[in-house]
């Protein structure tokens, strides 16, 4: 069986080589065909919005993805650089018949990837992408003369985007002292100004894109230099985005991290008090903490757990008519103002928190009490066969078992990555290591390619 082009969050791969300008523009076409379908029969002149992050090889790629669209009838719009949320909110905002974000997230410089959304900014389920997928070939009939796509460059993006992103704030922060950590990334100029135009004194750092320098030791994956920054700062917070901002971890005045799980948990219980949580009810993953949920547990908020990944965290919210949901990662998403999990906004919020409570961020997150969690990325691995494999299942058993209920064991393949991950929930943090990297033995020994 031919493996699946899409993964957990579109196609992402090492860039010229897995994701080519050729995949890029007959994807793209591919795309056009299944979202616009009828537009033509409609009367309507189909609309797309296109964006991507600084990364080198997002300008042919995006080139690509543009020429496919224009190719196949469809009007574009050239967001440029912009986060993977504001592409997604433009795609609503104009009211387009798709968007396509240029975009690896988190994953280092040479990697990238290309992200759909349907109409009104939504992410696209299981069927369309298969859909898209199997028209990739398709003979089709171009369209000549004036029945071309058009293509224009939406200068306007990011202030709509901050305008938008201002509104959802239920206060503003004023007397907050906030750095912002962009990753070299998406949010580099949006992020920063968001916060300025929200009353707080900003400091940035990864904030200089040259194309090469995304996620390099900046970013949600690498908090380091933020804590330092906001120690030397004397800032109330920091937050950090990946390269895409779609996610934001923070850092509070201590230069003590604060994960997705405490973020997820500070906003619920903010907005069970404003009476906008949904059902008292937190959307999360299996990756969730089981901290989190004893937190939530003895708060009164109800937690409803899904498979990894913040598509099937929005597929849950939006089939209960829920309002808050994420992950541990820092994909946060607030539906009554967001698609999909959006790192600046997010952001805003959490230090809205702060500036309303008069409270610390140490203090807020103090609402749960984080097991330890060890997780280890298995290289090399056959990551299909984590699943059917007895010998691996006997072993979680076992350390299930010897564990008594004091913690929690999940193995799972990455939908971004070639590699298995192994997570370990346990009472201290040498027993956690200890069984996670007993099961990623196991894990080699077993599936090694």
């Amino acid at each position: 069986m031919a493996k699946r082009l899409f993964g957990t969050d579109g196609v992402r791969g090492l860039a010229n080589r897995d994701v080519t300008a050729d995949l890029a523009l007959r994807l793209s076409v591919a795309a056009a065909h299944v979202l616009t379908d009828g537009a033509a029969a409609s009367g309507h002149r189909p609309t797309a919005v296109v964006g991507r992050d600084p990364r080198a090889s997002g300008e042919f790629l995006s080139a690509a993805v543009v020429a496919g669209l224009a190719s196949s009838g469809v009007d574009v719009y050239d967001a440029g650089v912009l986060p993977t949320p504001a592409i997604a909110f433009l795609t609503a905002e104009l009211d387009a018949d798709l968007g396509v974000m240029l975009s690896a997230s988190h994953n280092a410089m040479p990697d990238n990837g290309i992200k759909f959304f349907a109409r009104g900014g939504h992410k696209l389920d299981d069927a369309v992408e298969d859909a898209i997928e199997a028209r990739l070939d398709d003979e089709w009939e171009r369209p000549t003369g004036d029945a071309v796509g058009r293509v224009r460059p939406l200068d306007d993006g990011d202030a709509r985007y901050v305008a938008h992103l201002l509104s959802a704030l239920p206060n503003r922060l004023e007397g907050l002292t906030v750095v912002v950590d962009a990753a070299h990334g998406a949010a580099s100029r949006v992020s920063p100004h968001a916060f300025r135009a929200a009353g707080a004194t900003v400091h940035v750092i990864g904030g200089e894109p040259d194309g090469l320098n995304i996620n390099d030791g900046y970013g949600s994956t690498h908090l380091g230099m933020l804590q330092a920054a906001v120690v030397e700062h004397g800032a109330h917070l920091g937050v950090a985005h990946d390269g895409d901002a779609d996610r934001c971890l923070a850092v509070d005045h201590t230069g003590a991290p604060v994960d997705g799980d405490q973020i997820m948990a500070i906003l619920a219980l903010a907005m069970r008090d404003h009476g906008t949580l949904a059902s008292n009810t937190l959307v999360a993953t299996v990756m969730s903490n089981l901290g989190m949920l004893q937190a939530m547990e003895r708060e009164g908020v109800a937690v409803l757990q899904t498979g990894v990944g913040d598509r099937y965290v929005l597929e849950e919210m939006k089939a209960g008519g829920f309002s808050l949901g994420g992950e541990q990662s820092g994909h946060v998403v607030l539906l009554d103002h967001a698609t999909t999990g959006d790192g600046t906004l997010t952001g805003l919020l959490l230090a809205a928190r702060v500036a309303a409570t008069g409270r610390t961020l140490k203090e807020l997150a103090e609402v749960m009490s984080r097991l330890p969690q060890c997780m280890i990325n298995v290289k090399g691995v056959d990551k299909d066969a984590v699943d059917g494999d007895e010998g691996v299942a006997a072993a979680v058993r076992d350390v299930e078992a010897r564990l008594h209920g004091t913690g929690r064991v999940l193995l799972r393949k990455s939908g971004t990555e070639p590699v298995v991950r192994v997570m370990v929930e346990a009472p201290t943090n040498e027993e956690a290591s200890s069984v996670a990297n007993e099961l990623a033995e196991v894990v080699r020994e077993r599936l090694s390619l």
